[in-house]
């Protein structure tokens, strides 16, 4: 049970909590794909996305001066160009202009989340100082100032700076240091169970999960101190 009277701060999550409203981007990237109509499976589209990502993971693609749109780019390109080798689509389909209209509609998706998120965050902050631990790619302080929330994080904790990834605690513990307040007084948000819920919960924080569409299905049994289905909900949840 979310107890409001404890919370003395606040970490959240960023990519697919606030530039997405609960929404796993391979859903968000998905939904492009079908606005395009391209001819792919959404199976064989899900092993295009994870080749991508590890392929980002395990290579500097992303540098630092990178917006959210660049990201979004390289991310398309290198999903396309492994749908076009691995013979799912044809040549005609691999081109700048196909890629640039994924990412242009997932741009324009992230635009209109963060919008929707911009107030409530703001009120939030004049509340409660405000952490962000992510998961990202070492531009996340590019892609905050670009959709103008840059402001609104005392800190930042970014998985490829300080070289720790959810669901390791160790990345919250982080975060907990930056507030420097006891973890009871801390509450995590986030919309991932697996990497924000449980590891924010082993170290004692509270949790908020934003419960969309994620990666995998979920078992049923997931639990944490609140569950909302929207960000707008936090206006109940901190009586805003």
């Amino acid at each position: 049970m979310f107890d409001l009277e404890k919370v003395k701060g606040i970490i959240f999550d960023y990519g697919g909590t606030i530039d997405s409203n609960g929404m796993h981007w391979a859903e968000v990237i998905w939904m492009a794909y079908e606005s395009i109509h391209m001819p792919v499976s959404k199976e064989i589209f899900r092993d295009a996305y994870v080749y991508g990502e590890r392929t980002m993971g395990k290579n500097p693609l992303v540098q630092p001066n990178h917006t959210f749109l660049d990201m979004l780019r390289i991310k398309a390109d290198l999903q396309i160009e492994w749908l076009k080798t691995n013979g799912y689509i044809s040549e005609s389909l691999a081109t700048t202009e196909i890629k640039n209209q994924i990412a242009g509609w997932c741009y324009a998706y992230a635009q209109k989340s963060v919008n929707a998120a911009r107030s409530i965050l703001n009120e939030l902050y004049k509340q409660y100082p405000l952490v962000l631990v992510s998961n990202f790619y070492g531009n996340i302080g590019t892609v905050l100032k670009d959709f103008q929330i840059d402001h609104l994080f005392g800190s930042i904790i970014e998985s490829a700076v300080v070289g720790v990834r959810k669901p390791d605690p160790l990345i919250f513990k982080l975060g907990v240091e930056k507030l420097n307040v006891p973890t009871k007084n801390i509450v995590v948000i986030g919309d991932s169970y697996d990497k924000d819920i449980v590891p924010a919960t082993n170290i004692g924080c509270q949790t908020i999960w934003l419960k969309s569409i994620g990666w995998s299905a979920y078992k049923g049994n997931e639990t944490a101190s609140s569950i909302i289905l929207d960000f707008s909900e936090l206006k109940n949840v901190f009586k805003l």
